[in-house]
C-alpha cells in the first residue's frame, strides 16, 4: 500500500516529512514526494524511487559516493542531507507520501503529491477510488487536464471543482469525498488556506499525532513516535482540520465530533535497527521478549508456576461450550497461523476448525452458523479482506475474536472481543514476530477452550502452559546458532527451487516458512504436505532443487525420513530442521538443524525461527533488501 504523512508547526516540515516517511517505508517505496507550502505557494518535489531518491533528487547530492561506501556510511550521510532539506523545500506545513503502485506504473508524474491545474491544492492518497474512471472522464468534459494515469489525481481537481463555488476548503473537501467510491485516506493542503491540513478516512488507516504547538497525520504509529504519543484514531468517514495548536474532528457531514486520545506506550527504539543490518534481523531477535510480553497478561500463576489462563479481554466464555466450529479468516502470514492452529484446536478442544483465505471466503457465500466462533487474524487490523469478511461474519451475529497487534485499528474497534499480541512495532515488510505472536495467542485460544469444554485437566494444562512459558528461551537458543543456517545459505542460495514439506503441524508451518523465502529473496519456494510428493510435486525436483523438511513430530520421523530419500535420489540438496535426538535423518539429509526439544504441538514456534533466518540470508546473499522486497508492501489496506 502507501504511506502519507502530513505536519503543521513551528518547525521546517520538509524534514520531518521526510524523517516520518522513512519509518512508513514498509508501505511502498517506488516512488516518494512532498508537497510543502513555502509562504506564497505550494512547491511539490516528487521522484520515481525510494524516499532516498527523493533526498537526492531535492539536495542535489548523491548519498552512495562509490561502491567503497558502506550502507552505514551512507545512512549517516543521508541523514544528515534530510535534515537540511528545509533549505531547498521550506515551509512549515505539508504533505508526504511514499508510494506502492496500483494505478499507473512507477514514475515521477505518477508519484504523490497530486495537484489542481493551478498548483493551489495538493493531495496525498493511500487506497482506490473504484469510480475514478467515471469521475475523471465527467472532468474531463469539464476542460480539466490530467497529468497523471492515477486515481488520485481525480481527487485533486474534484475538490478544486467544489472549491471554485464557494471559496471554503473545507466543504470542498467535504463535497468531494460524498463522490468518492471505494477507500482511501487523505492529506490536503490548500495554499489561500495555509494554517491548516484536512485529513479523512474511509477503510484506509489514519491517525492524527498531537504536539505541542505541532500537529501530524500518518498511515501508521511509527511515524510520529519521535515527536508525540498522544493519537487520535480516527474512525470510517470521520475528517480531521490539523490547526499547529489545536486538532478539529468532523462526522461525514461534516458535525463536530469529540474523540477520546489514545496514548501509544511503544519504545521509539523499537522503530529504529540498533545495529542489526536490517529491520527483519532485529525483528526475528525481538520474538523472545514478544512471546514473553504476549504470554504474561494471559496467565495466572500459583508462585511462579503458571497455573491457569486468562482472557479478560474477551470477557465470557460461553460462546465457547457452546462452538459446534471455529472459522478462521486471515491473508498471508496471518492466514498461515490459523492453518496451524487448526491442529491445536482439533487436538485439545476437539472442535471442527475451517480456515480460510480472507480474500476468497468475502466473494462466496459462505455458511456460517451463530453457534460459530469466528476468529480474525491481521498484524495490522487494517487488512481490505479481512475486515470485510470480520463484517460479513457480523451480518450473519456470529461472534467476532480478532488478533491483531495495533491498539486502535479498525479490526479491534469493529470485532466482538479482541486479543493484542505485544509484539511491538514491525517494521520489515516479511513478518516475523507478528506471526510467532499470533500463533502463542491461538494455541492460549486452543488451551482456554479444551479447558472451557472439559476436555484437559488441570495438571495438563499446566504442564502445557510451562511449555509455552520456556518457548521463548528456546527460541534465543537458537539464536544462538544462527550461523549453521548462515553457512548452509552460503552453500545453498543460488538455488533454482526450493520445497518445504513436513506432515501434520510441521505442513502448516511449511507454508510460511515458503512464503518468507518467496518474499525476500525471489527464489521461487512451494510448500507441500509430504505425503502429496509423489502426487505430482517429486517431478520437479532435480540438481537445481532444495528440499527443507519441517520434522518435528516423533511419529512422523520415519515417513520424513523416507521422503528425502526419494528426493534425495533425484540429486537435490536437503536440510532437515527437527527436535529429533535420535539421528533419523543422518544417513538421508545434507543438513540437520537440530531445535530445542518441546511438545510436538507447540514446536511450530520454534521450526519457524530457523526458517526466518534462512529467508534473511539467501535475500542477504542474492542483494536483495529483506526489509523492502519488490512489489510488497506491509500492510495490504485494498483489494
Amino acid at each position: 500500500m502507501c504511506g502519507i504523512v502530513g505536519y503543521i508547526g513551528c518547525k521546517e516540515a520538509t524534514p520531518v516529512l521526510v524523517n516520518a516517511l522513512k519509518k512508513l517505508e514498509y508501505r511502498g517505496y517506488d516512488s516518494a514526494g512532498v508537497a510543502v507550502y513555502n509562504g506564497e505557494n505550494i512547491v511539490v518535489r516528487k521522484v520515481k524511487g525510494a524516499l532516498r531518491a527523493l533526498v537526492e533528487d531535492v539536495t542535489k547530492t548523491v548519498v552512495r559516493t562509490s561502491s567503497k561506501t558502506s550502507e552505514k556510511e551512507a545512512e549517516e550521510k543521508e541523514k544528515q542531507l534530510i535534515s537540511e532539506m528545509g533549505k531547498y523545500v521550506p515551509g512549515n506545513v505539508g504533505i508526504g507520501h511514499t508510494r506502492w503502485a496500483t494505478h499507473g506504473e512507477p514514475s515521477d508524474v505518477n508519484a504523490h503529491p497530486h495537484i489542481n491545474e493551478s498548483g493551489t491544492i495538493a493531495v496525498v492518497h493511500n487506497g482506490i477510488i473504484e469510480n475514478f474512471s467515471r469521475l475523471k472522464a465527467w472532468l474531463q468534459e469539464q476542460g480539466v487536464v490530467f497529468r497523471s494515469q492515477t486515481d488520485t489525481e481525480v481527487i485533486a481537481h474534484l475538490i478544486n471543482y467544489f472549491y471554485e463555488q464557494d471559496g471554503d476548503i473545507f466543504n470542498a473537501v467535504l463535497n468531494a469525498l460524498h463522490r468518492l467510491e471505494g477507500s482511501y485516506a487523505l492529506g490536503v493542503i490548500c495554499s489561500e488556506f495555509p494554517d491548516r491540513i484536512i485529513a479523512a478516512r474511509k477503510e484506509s488507516p489514519l491517525i492524527v499525532g498531537l504536539g505541542n504547538g505541532e500537529n501530524f497525520i500518518a498511515s501508521d504509529v511509527p511515524a510520529v513516535l519521535e515527536h508525540t504519543r498522544e493519537v487520535y484514531f480516527l474512525d470510517q468517514k470521520q475528517i480531521a482540520v490539523l490547526y499547529s495548536d489545536h486538532v478539529d474532528l468532523f462526522d461525514e457531514d461534516g458535525n463536530k465530533v469529540i474523540k477520546e486520545k489514545a496514548h501509544i506506550d511503544w519504545d521509539l527504539s523499537s522503530a529504529e535497527k540498533n545495529g542489526f543490518a536490517h529491520f527483519m534481523l532485529k525483528e526475528i531477535h525481538e520474538q523472545p521478549k514478544a512471546l514473553r510480553d504476549t504470554l504474561k497478561p494471559h496467565l495466572v500463576f500459583n508462585g511462579k508456576t503458571p497455573a491457569d489462563i486468562t482472557f479478560e479481554e474477551i470477557g465470557s466464555s460461553d460462546y465457547w461450550k457452546n462452538a459446534k466450529r471455529i472459522v478462521i479468516t486471515a491473508c498471508g502470514t496471518a492466514y498461515h497461523a490459523g492453518c496451524v492452529a487448526r491442529y491445536a484446536f482439533e487436538k485439545f478442544a476437539r472442535i471442527p476448525v475451517v480456515v480460510d483465505v480472507a480474500s476468497e471466503f468475502r466473494y462466496r457465500n459462505p455458511i456460517l452458523n451463530k453457534d460459530d466462533v469466528f476468529i480474525v487474524i491481521s498484524q495490522s487490523g487494517e487488512t481490505a479482506d479481512t475486515l470485510a469478511a470480520m463484517r460479513l461474519a457480523k451480518e450473519a451475529g456470529v461472534h467476532v475474536i480478532a488478533i491483531t497487534n495495533c491498539v486502535g485499528s479498525t479490526v479491534s474497534r469493529e470485532a466482538d472481543d479482541v486479543i493484542y499480541t505485544l509484539a511491538g512495532p514491525e517494521i520489515a515488510v516479511a513478518s516475523t514476530k507478528a506471526y510467532t505472536t499470533q500463533l502463542e495467542c491461538l494455541y492460549l485460544l486452543a488451551l482456554q477452550s479444551a479447558k472451557v469444554r472439559g476436555l484437559i485437566d488441570n495438571e495438563s494444562l499446566e504442564k502445557a502452559l510451562k511449555e509455552l512459558c520456556d518457548i521463548p528461551e528456546r527460541v534465543e537458543e537458537i539464536l544462538t546458532h544462527q550461523e549453521t543456517i548462515q553457512k548452509f545459505v552460503s552453500q545453498n542460495y543460488n538455488k533454482q527451487k526450493v520445497f518445504f514439506i513436513g506432515r501434520q503441524f510441521d505442513s502448516a508451518t511449511s507454508l510460511e516458512c515458503a512464503l518468507k523465502l518467496k518474499e525476500v529473496s525471489y527464489m521461487h519456494s512451494e510448500a507441500f504436505a509430504a505425503g502429496e510428493l509423489k502426487h505430482g510435486p517429486i517431478a520437479l525436483v532435480d540438481s537445481d532443487t532444495l528440499v527443507v523438511a519441517i520434522a518435528t513430530d516423533h511419529s512422523m520421523y520415519e515417513k520424513l525420513a523416507s521422503n528425502i530419500v526419494e528426493v534425495k535420489s533425484r540429486g537435490c540438496a536437503t536440510l532437515v530442521i527437527t527436535q529429533d535426538t535420535t539421528a533419523a535423518f543422518k544417513n538421508s539429509a545434507d543438513e540437520i538443524f537440530c531445535i530445542p526439544s518441546c511438545s510436538d504441538a507447540f514446536a511450530s514456534l520454534l521450526s519457524i525461527i530457523p526458517a526466518q533466518l534462512f529467508a534473511y540470508y539467501c535475500a542477504v546473499h542474492r542483494g536483495n533488501d529483506p526489509d523492502k522486497p519488490r512489489n510488497l508492501a506491509k500492510s495490504v489496506t485494498v483489494e
